[in-house]
């Protein structure tokens, strides 16, 4: 098997992990500068681009999430820093790991977390609105709302969210009470998912499976900055990155308009993978 391919040719890198890690929104403004002083168009380079996210009056941030399949080895480092940051049973794997197989019969991992969709079906048929979507991208679960109603479960096509059978584990005591950014501990009869670490954004920190990930496989994005970073300290310019390397969605064509981009590398077809 090949190893990881170097970066397409105008995408800038920078091995900066402790920037990377604990001052995102800086290094994004700073970012943004650059890309700003390179042309208005830069994001129309993507065909994914977010319209109202890159309107001058629209969010100061629109969150992403880019997957470079090229250097997953599917060690699952992932799906135990979420879990570990979140607190959850074994069983609720908010980010999870599946296995892909391309033309060739050969398998491969793909990591799969909650698509962050534009268009999310788990929202619209919630019966009390418990699911809902923020300005910047994210969709989160309010469980003191949610009746547990599974609705939101069955209409999903990704299988990203996990229903709370039993009591939550115990958990070490928090600073806070649970909030829809940052829901620890999950709540009995309620359905929870990936938050992409919301509450940790604001605050310039990398989610905790992009921080973790010892490839560098995942990248945190901003549509409107057009910048991504992942772990290792790599940035990149997130349009040129992403038409670079024909960046796929996966099952887009249910319309949900995923945020979350695909980096193929092994001949996979995503489409309608489970």
């Amino acid at each position: 098997m090949e190893g990881p391919q170097l970066p397409p040719r105008g995408v800038t890198l920078q091995a900066d992990v402790d920037l990377s890690r604990r001052h995102f929104l800086s290094r994004l403004a700073a970012a943004g500068v650059v890309v700003a002083g390179a042309g208005s168009g830069a994001l129309a380079l993507v065909s994914y681009r977010d319209d109202a996210a890159a309107s001058s009056k629209g969010p100061s941030h629109a969150w992403c999430m880019v997957i470079d399949l090229r250097s997953c080895d599917g060690c699952k480092l992932c799906t135990i820093a979420c879990q570990k940051r979140h607190q959850l049973p074994v069983e609720q794997t908010w980010i999870k790991v599946n296995s892909v197989t391309n033309s060739a019969g050969d398998t491969y991992p793909m990591p799969v977390p909650c698509m962050m969709c534009e268009n999310p079906p788990c929202m619209y048929v919630c019966p009390v609105g418990a699911t809902f979507r923020t300005d910047e991208g994210l969709v989160l679960v309010d469980q003191d709302t949610c009746v547990g109603s599974r609705a939101c479960m069955a209409a999903c096509p990704y299988e990203a969210r996990y229903f709370n059978w039993s009591e939550p584990p115990p958990v070490k005591r928090m600073p806070f009470p649970p909030t829809p950014q940052m829901p620890v501990p999950q709540q009995k009869g309620t359905v929870g998912k990936c938050v992409l670490c919301a509450d940790r954004l604001p605050h310039g920190e990398l989610p905790a499976c992009v921080d973790e990930c010892p490839m560098g496989v995942l990248y945190i994005g901003d549509l409107v900055t057009d910048v991504a970073v992942n772990g290792l300290g790599a940035t990149v310019v997130l349009s040129e990155f992403l038409k670079a390397n024909d960046a796929v969605r996966f099952k887009e064509e249910f319309g949900t308009n995923p945020r979350v981009y695909y980096i193929l590398g092994h001949g996979q077809n995503l489409s309608g993978t489970s």
